[in-house]
């Protein structure tokens, strides 16, 4: 039910987006030379429209019409003259199948430096499949990759009713934004594709992220340092390596995560539910005012987890306790079945233990079973039905 109405929901949006694009100015990139024949690269055609719209005084639109074109890179920066521009996609923009191609490149398609962008509809297809494979074989000359889409020192950003798939890296990253909301997104890749995030939130606030699936090989959604006041809504996840706040604590000066919400929500197969990690040495780094509510899990391994011990191919942080400090975490109305036996597992620093953590309405099953709880340097309460049963201090 939750997908049908995820996709309902887009189609409607979407539907809104091409009436919004009727007004204005449009400039379609076909009309600038763009061939939708997959081959032809349609990158300066994409540019040359960017370049229109933002010196627009007006509304504008750039308009990708149906059909696959092969972007080799586009990178659309402003400041722009007016706070008010779509970039309407109905066909499939494609990346280069040779990773080595973006190789030196951080993305594949990135916007900075806008007030005022919506970006609707369409596939963004990183072919990133050929780098998975060179990166699971153990190679050490594969490149990074790129992350498909980024948006980064903006605001007042729409996305809606996006679809990415097969990205090298990250799927879509918000980084150092603010009013953001993300919508109706689409996001696929296999379940073995490395470090393929979905949506990677970092230093930026009032970001919301609704009405989205997720199948990936990594995170769902990665929020890192810097991030305040996310909301996210009616999302499905799995495969994938759950929804994760962290890492947290790589350096010791490093900003702070608070006011993040998690409502409603379906997991399923993933290697994580929700979890809190972050590395095991000295930070002034923080977690708190954290909220994970409505959460449904199917057959998810570690459903509830913090994790402090974080500690990457053991370089940099054995033996050490993690500087950050975990505050005020809820879980309430949170039911479902868990594929490991400790279902709830909080392992907190003992430099600075976990406090105000609170279960509310929990209960995770293991082979028919009520499934284990497992916490270190972790205090707060419980309230109402909480399986398995209370470890807390």
């Amino acid at each position: 039910m939750m997908v049908v109405v995820i996709i309902f929901l887009a189609l409607l949006l979407k539907k809104h987006a091409l009436t919004a694009a009727a007004g204005g100015l449009t400039f379609d990139i076909v009309n600038l030379g763009a061939k939708p024949d997959g081959k032809t690269d349609a990158s300066h055609a994409l540019q040359s429209a960017w370049a229109r719209a933002c010196s627009s005084t007006v509304a504008s639109t750039v308009y990708v019409p149906k059909g696959r074109f092969y972007v080799q890179s586009g990178n659309f920066i402003g400041p722009c003259n007016y706070n008010s521009i779509t970039f309407l996609i109905n066909g499939t923009l494609v990346a280069s199948s040779n990773f080595k191609v973006l190789a030196k490149s951080r993305t594949w398609i990135s916007f900075s430096r806008i007030n005022g962008l919506s970006i609707y509809g369409g596939i963004l297809d990183g072919q990133g499949t050929t780098l998975w494979a060179c990166k699971n074989s153990g190679i050490n000359t594969c490149s990074l990759g790129a992350t498909t889409l980024e948006v980064s020192d903006s605001q007042n950003i729409l996305i809606n009713g996006l679809s990415s798939v097969n990205s090298q890296m990250y799927h879509i990253v918000v980084y150092d934004c603010q009013d953001v909301k993300i919508q109706g997104v689409k996001v696929l890749a296999a379940s073995n594709s490395p470090n393929t995030d979905g949506i990677h939130v970092e230093r930026s606030s009032n970001v919301t992220i609704l009405n989205s699936n997720i199948r990936t090989g990594d995170d769902c959604i990665s929020i890192g340092p810097g991030t305040s006041h996310l909301w996210m809504e009616r999302l499905a996840c799995g495969p994938g390596h759950g929804i994760s706040i962290g890492s947290l604590g790589k350096w010791w000066e490093e900003a702070g995560v608070e006011n993040v919400t998690l409502k409603t929500a379906h997991f399923k197969g993933t290697m994580n539910g929700v979890r809190i990690k972050s590395w095991g040495r000295p930070s002034n780094g923080f977690a708190k005012n954290i909220l994970f509510k409505h959460i449904v899990f199917d057959n998810v391994n570690n459903p509830l987890i913090i994790d402090q011990n974080y500690c990457p191919h053991n370089q940099g942080c054995p033996g050490q306790a993690s500087g950050v400090k975990i505050s005020n975490v809820r879980y309430e109305d949170i039911h479902g079945t868990s594929a490991t036996e400790v279902g709830i597992n909080f392992e907190c620093s003992p430099a600075r233990p976990c406090n105000e953590i609170r279960l509310k309405d929990v209960k995770l099953i293991f082979k028919d079973q009520i499934a284990q709880a497992s916490c270190e340097y972790a205090t707060g309460t419980t309230l109402g039905l909480v399986q398995p049963s209370n470890c807390l201090l």
